[in-house]
């Protein structure tokens, strides 16, 4: 038993950093990152610390502005608040947000769950029940170029080839912006043809196709190349159950549906609509990693996948704590852009070579989230604070 704790004060560290060979694409200019060699890019990122009155802080790396946005409209009803009651604080924040998307509880829950982990000396996964010690990892790309990167079929396929070499043995696509519907079925063939015999193929076009019957074709083409599944086709932004459903009906591949549907109640709607085969699951849009170990479960009681998006501290106590899960998401990479995340951790990466000979990810054992922070190099790019207290 532990004496009650009090949150004291909570703060969004802004910083940036440049990486190189990557920019905009010319198509949308900010909405899609692509390879274009000597492009240096300014980025920014943010770090939420959740202080207590006994010394223990949870920090979370992560969120957007829009994310921070949301959080400065609960952030004085956090302070106070003892940072164990996670789900009373999460069902509260639940009912505050409820005419906005919720996203701003994601980083502030998995900051809870690390001060719990610090406090009883043991991380995250443990708390959770997790038993998995590493997770098979699959590639997920940047989105295709027209720059000499991932600007063809056939360099996708050949970047699929340097994965499996290093270990991988699943690969995720990210196509073209706007591209021509036959180069993205070129895509899926050529890439099924040199690897499908070895590695799990995956798709994700991000809401890219514009009809329905693009996203019929490129199904049509993944049934051919017998890929593992095909994730948000078409521009409905992934939320039409009726049009999911039809899709499932016409072709064999299992889709991937739930990136972009908000919270636990919609997502098991979702499940009953029949709109989807796995379920996505990620803690940051999820209201963090207690939202997230919901809809797992209850995915789990469907008898149902649910598959963690993006890579992160976070999501692998999250995969390393639940039986029906498949692979965790490394990206994004790129075969001549390797650095593109920035360096904040001192014993943490998520980079292309992050996965061992068996393509697997270690899962962190410090206690909370178990990922040091480089607060020197934080304070370095530092370029804004702000701070929520009494």
């Amino acid at each position: 038993m532990t004496e009650p704790l009090t949150i004291t004060k909570i703060e969004v560290h802004t910083f940036e950093w440049e990486t190189h060979d990557l920019a905009p694409d010319d198509y949308y200019n900010g909405f899609n990152l692509v390879y274009k060699p000597g492009a240096r890019l300014r980025r920014s990122g943010n770090i939420l610390t959740i202080h207590t009155d006994a010394g223990i802080t949870g920090e979370f790396v992560g969120g957007g502005p829009s994310d921070y946005a949301q959080m400065g409209m609960f952030a004085h009803y956090l302070i106070g608040k003892d940072p164990l009651e996670r789900e009373l604080i999460l069902n509260d924040v639940k009912r505050g947000l409820r005419k906005v998307d919720r996203m701003g509880m994601g980083p502030v829950d998995i900051a809870l769950w690390d001060i719990a982990g610090k406090v009883y000396g043991a991380p995250v996964w443990e708390l959770l029940g997790g038993w998995k010690k590493t997770l098979p990892a699959y590639a997920s790309t940047y989105h295709g170029d027209e720059n000499g990167g991932l600007s063809t079929p056939e360099a996708f396929a050949d970047f699929a080839e340097q994965c499996y070499a290093l270990g991988y043995r699943a690969f995720k696509i990210h196509g073209w912006s706007h591209a021509p519907i036959e180069r993205e079925i070129a895509n899926v063939l050529t890439v099924g043809k040199r690897v499908g015999d070895r590695m799990a193929l995956l798709i994700d076009p991000a809401c890219e196709y514009e009809t329905f019957g693009d996203a019929l074709r490129v199904g049509r083409a993944c049934d051919e190349a017998n890929f593992f599944w095909y994730e948000d086709p078409f521009k409905d932004g992934g939320i039409s159950f009726f049009a999911h459903k039809k899709l499932r009906q016409m072709i064999k591949t299992p889709i991937l549906m739930g990136e972009h549907v908000r919270g636990f109640e919609p997502k098991v709607d979702m499940i009953v609509a029949e709109a989807t085969d796995f379920v996505r699951v990620d803690p940051t849009y999820d209201m963090g990693i207690t939202g997230a170990m919901k809809i797992a479960h209850a995915a789990e009681g469907f008898g149902l996948d649910a598959e963690i998006h993006a890579p992160g501290p976070a999501h692998r106590h999250v995969m390393a704590s639940i039986r029906n899960t498949n692979y965790y998401e490394l990206g994004l990479v790129h075969p001549l852009a390797p650095e593109t995340s920035p360096p904040v951790y001192t014993d943490y990466s998520d980079a292309l070579d992050a996965i061992d000979a068996d393509g697997c990810v270690p899962v962190p054992t410090g206690p909370g989230l178990g990922a040091t922070i480089d607060w020197a190099w934080v304070q370095a790019h530092e370029v804004a604070t702000r701070v929520y207290a009494e």
